[in-house]
């Protein structure tokens, strides 16, 4: 190939200042190439810093209760709502504390000291400070040993049994106390605490002139009926602290740790937690709610951390305590978590067979049959042979992954080589089958059940009602009812709501309430579940009226409302024209610190738009962005936007009209 001329000589020969061009353009381009590059660096030493932190920075900032109490004890200061900009928000929120108290308020986007516009010198402290030694609380560990599932409702109620609630033991079981509280005291102090904090009036004034015999039953039966709204129950906390001769103990200390965990009150929890730390008050069943609120919120590491807390404050750590942290993530559907916390504590603790069967139930939650299988294998190797209840998880867990027939051979093998199966063995696999329609072979194995003489309980019978119920077979329902009867098994609280499930989905509310009066003179105690599904079903049938008698009768009973309750009626009364009364209620929801209810906010925003009433969704556009519900705000205020361009439309500024001359 022949060799290529040279170039020509003027394209060899560049003058000084194109050079000058040609290096300021290298330089701007390894500017503009470089600079991502040491963002993204300086992005990765930062994430790398916060994963190497220690505990105390993984949980929420422990605020001093105390030096917040110094601040709100100045008569010359009151905390007010204050919107911000989200990214200010984000900014700020490891510093939030979200309180609420008689004349002044705060969200949870940010807290502000300002003068105290309303002349309040009411001194309130946040918690108090107490002398008392305290003491720990002896608890009922169950952990797996037991057979009998965790009674406990659930607002999102499976009425065949909820896979993810019951099981076979629940370590937590044994917190809850009788109580000794006189339930007409209750009523009354429940009742000032209503009417005053939605009128916001004085509400701690009011309840030191009602003369209240302060209890620790009384308190902790008072936050139960206000377990949904975190705002009232956190003043009248406060309230009681302030008492003569009253301190908090254990107890209502974790009532109330529980409402903030359950509202992902993070950093007002925490500092619970460290103040009673301070008082001696730490018991096992703190740190479970602490957990369970990390775990639902998915703050994996924050649910771990707790761990570190516990060695913290000297609480004695031992096998039922592990057993308890690890059941308590497993439950949560963090059994990767569960496993990397046993592997850390293994070698400090000596693990039984009910350490290998918290792991597995959480695996199994997980639906990670390959870990939960390994696992097996592996407690099978350290010499610790798989008991009933080990057996119900793996049976449980095959199930939840749809490997049905794999978990029918191993009911098999079950009965074969033991360990016999029992009542809940034949519950979780007779459910399953009735979720899939298989009556017949639900039948067969409850036949089975019987015929090896196993009792049946309430849980079984519901699982088979719902089953036949949802077939439309209402002669096989009745028949297990009456069943029931004569077996001694009575109706237990799911068995009812899922009766009712049944009517409303018919669309038979009045057949429902039938069921729910039953209930009541059977002497089972409703849930808010119960009241949420007949209230639903009457709205539904375009029934307002009875479906505000089921609020009201919600309300006499002393259930407290919760955000899906709130949902039902403010949707009824917007689909029943009346969005005054729903904006009513919107707002009481937001001031009790619930989150805004999912409604179609465009039908109602339209509603006052027709009504000619802009302002009213403005202001309620302002009170949705200072509680941090933004993607509402800006709905309700696009809206009011609109009205006011239709209503300049239909009425001209006449300042802008032509003027006549004479």
């Amino acid at each position: 190939m022949a060799n290529s001329p040279p170039p020509p000589s003027y394209a060899l020969s560049i003058r000084d200042e194109d050079k000058d061009g040609v290096a300021e353009a290298k330089c701007d381009f390894l500017v503009v190439a470089l600079c991502p590059c040491l963002v993204c660096f300086i992005l990765l030493l930062i994430v790398v810093s916060i994963v190497l932190c220690q505990v105390p920075l993984l949980l929420p900032h422990p605020t001093s209760f105390s030096h917040t109490k110094k601040k709100l004890l100045s008569p010359s200061y009151s905390i007010v709502n204050v919107g911000i900009a989200a990214l200010h928000i984000a900014h700020l929120r490891s510093k939030m504390l979200d309180l609420k108290y008689r004349g002044f308020c705060c969200t949870s986007e940010e807290n502000v000291l300002i003068p105290n516009s309303r002349g309040s010198n009411v001194r309130l402290s946040v918690l108090p400070i107490v002398d008392l030694p305290g003491k720990m609380l002896d608890l009922k560990i169950r952990g797996f040993a037991s057979l009998k599932g965790s009674g406990a409702d659930s607002d999102a109620e499976n009425e065949s049994g909820a896979d993810d609630g019951g099981g076979d033991g629940d370590c937590t079981e044994g917190f809850r106390v009788k109580s000794a509280a006189d339930p007409t005291e209750v009523d009354r102090v429940c009742k000032v605490i209503d009417e005053l904090f939605a009128l916001d009036r004085n509400m701690e004034v009011v309840l030191d002139e009602c003369g209240i015999d302060l209890s620790h039953d009384l308190v902790v039966e008072v936050l139960e009926r206000f377990k949904h709204a975190r705002k009232p129950a956190f003043r009248f906390f406060c309230w009681a602290a302030q008492k003569p001769g009253f301190s908090h103990d254990s107890r209502t200390y974790n009532a109330m740790m529980n409402i903030l965990g359950k509202t992902r009150q993070f950093e007002t929890m925490v500092s619970m937690l460290e103040e009673m730390g301070e008082q001696g008050l730490l018991n096992m069943e703190t740190f479970m709610i602490a957990i369970r609120a990390f775990a639902a919120a998915k703050e994996r590491k924050k649910a771990v951390g707790i761990f570190e807390l516990m060695k913290k404050y000297r609480f004695k750590v031992g096998v039922d305590t592990i057993n308890c942290l690890l059941d308590t993530l497993g439950r949560a559907k963090l059994g990767k978590e569960a496993q990397v916390l046993f592997e850390k504590l293994k070698d400090r603790f000596t693990h039984n067979l009910q350490t290998y069967t918290v792991l597995l139930n959480g695996w199994c939650r997980a639906k990670n049959l390959m870990e939960a299988g390994r696992l097996w294998n592996e407690m099978i190797e350290k010499g610790l042979k798989p008991d009933i209840v080990a057996y119900n998880v793996m049976l449980e867990g095959l199930l939840r992954c749809k490997k049905r027939s794999d978990a029918i051979k191993l009911f098999e093998v079950m009965k074969a080589k033991g360990p016999s199966p029992n009542v809940r063995s034949y519950t979780i696999l007779i459910r399953d089958l009735c979720k899939s329609t298989k009556m017949k072979e639900a039948v067969g194995y409850f036949d089975e059940m019987t015929g090896s003489g196993c009792q049946p309980d309430a849980a079984i019978y519901t699982c088979l009602i719902t089953g036949f119920g949802n077939q439309k077979n209402m002669d096989a329902v009745f028949g297990l009812l009456k069943e029931m009867k004569e077996n001694s098994s009575p109706p237990d609280g799911r068995t009812y709501n899922a009766l009712i499930k049944l009517m409303t989905s018919r669309r038979m509310p009045d057949d429902a309430v039938k069921i729910y009066k039953k209930m009541i003179e059977s002497g089972v105690e409703p849930s808010i579940h119960t009241y949420n599904m007949i209230m639903k079903s009457y709205f539904q049938s375009r029934n307002y009226e009875m479906g505000h008698a089921v609020w009201d009768e919600m309300n006499r009973k002393g259930c407290c409302p919760d955000d899906n309750s709130y949902t039902v009626f403010i949707g009824g009364l917007i689909s029943q024209g009346r969005s005054g009364e729903a904006c009513r209620y919107l707002e009481e929801m937001i001031e009790k610190g619930m989150k805004a209810p999912q409604l179609d906010f465009n039908k109602f925003a339209a509603d006052f738009s027709r009504a000619g009433k802009p302002d009213i969704l403005e202001e309620l556009a302002q009170k949705m962005k200072f509680a941090g519900k933004f993607e509402i705000s800006s709905v309700l205020a696009r809206w009011a936007e609109m009205m006011k361009k239709r209503v300049k439309r239909r009425d001209p500024i006449k300042s802008n009209e032509p003027h006549l001359s004479c």
